[in-house]
């Protein structure tokens, strides 16, 4: 399992990371539709297990979303920023506590459009981030990878108290701080040892505007959502009886598996970026 992992992410990156510094937009349009689209078509077959229809559903939305973000952008993707993080605020992480509804049921189905709609904003940031510049959209990333990984160690050192044992029993509240902690160090020192480097990076641009208070707020803020994000689908997976959200990625599961985390900071972090 840990060679299929190595060499999966191995494949993932020899492609990201080219078209990202590469700069060919048709490229990375190409990619980021493509997973957008496998995102939808999880997202489908998690509020519908069993359902034919989410190759269909999927294709419709990676059409619009190619035309939406792509061939006839929006001047200000700032809306779907908005509206992805008032949706977690409001209905996604109230329901780690309050639970989901039944899958057959009307609320299921207000609920799937929503998390649908979240993941158009997840997607919207990317693009959005990628036109900044791919260092601004990596940085991001790299918070939640810093946060989850570090999240792991400390748990696995000092975990004692589950944060959601009914959801995801591996996770304890040891561990999400371990991992908060992590990345206020991490950015601190990038900040003060990276120069010029690390002023076009996401939390370089934010202490340069608004001091190092608001950094370390804002850090713990995406590091909060992130531990969302995760809680979230596996919520849903749960719910659907699955253990991963697909198997697209060998050794990982499917694409909802791996940007789970991401679902609502990104949107989060480029919100926060159009208001600096």
């Amino acid at each position: 399992m840990l060679k299929t992992r190595i060499l999966t992410a191995l494949a993932l990156l020899a492609v990201l990371l080219p078209v990202l510094y590469f700069n060919n937009t048709t490229a990375f349009a190409v990619v980021a539709s493509s997973f957008f689209g496998a995102a939808i078509w999880e997202c489908f077959r998690l509020f519908n297990p069993g359902s034919k229809s989410a190759a269909l559903i999927a294709a419709f939305w990676s059409a619009a979303f190619i035309y939406a973000f792509f061939i006839s952008p929006s001047p200000n993707p700032t809306f779907w920023f908005a509206i992805s993080v008032l949706v977690w605020a409001l209905r996604f992480a109230p329901s780690l506590k309050i639970g989901l509804p039944p899958l057959s049921s009307t609320a299921n189905t207000l609920l799937s459009l929503l998390y649908a709609i979240s993941v158009v904003g997840c997607f919207a940031a990317i693009v959005e981030m990628y036109r900044l510049s791919p260092l601004y959209l990596l940085s991001v990333m790299a918070i939640v990878w810093a946060a989850d990984i570090f999240a792991y160690f400390s748990g696995k050192a000092f975990g004692k108290r589950k944060l959601a044992p009914s959801i995801s029993p591996g996770k304890s509240w040891e561990g999400a701080i371990g991992g908060g902690i992590a990345v206020l160090l991490l950015a601190t020192l990038s900040i003060a040892a990276g120069g010029d480097l690390m002023a076009g990076t996401f939390a370089g641009r934010v202490q340069a505007s608004l001091g190092w208070a608001a950094l370390y707020a804002v850090l713990v803020l995406i590091v909060a959502a992130s531990v969302v994000g995760d809680l979230f689908e596996s919520q849903l997976k749960r719910r659907a009886g699955m253990k991963d959200s697909s198997n697209l990625l060998p050794g990982h599961g499917g694409v909802l598996d791996r940007v789970d985390a991401l679902v609502p900071v990104l949107p989060l972090a480029a919100l926060i970026g159009a208001w600096l």
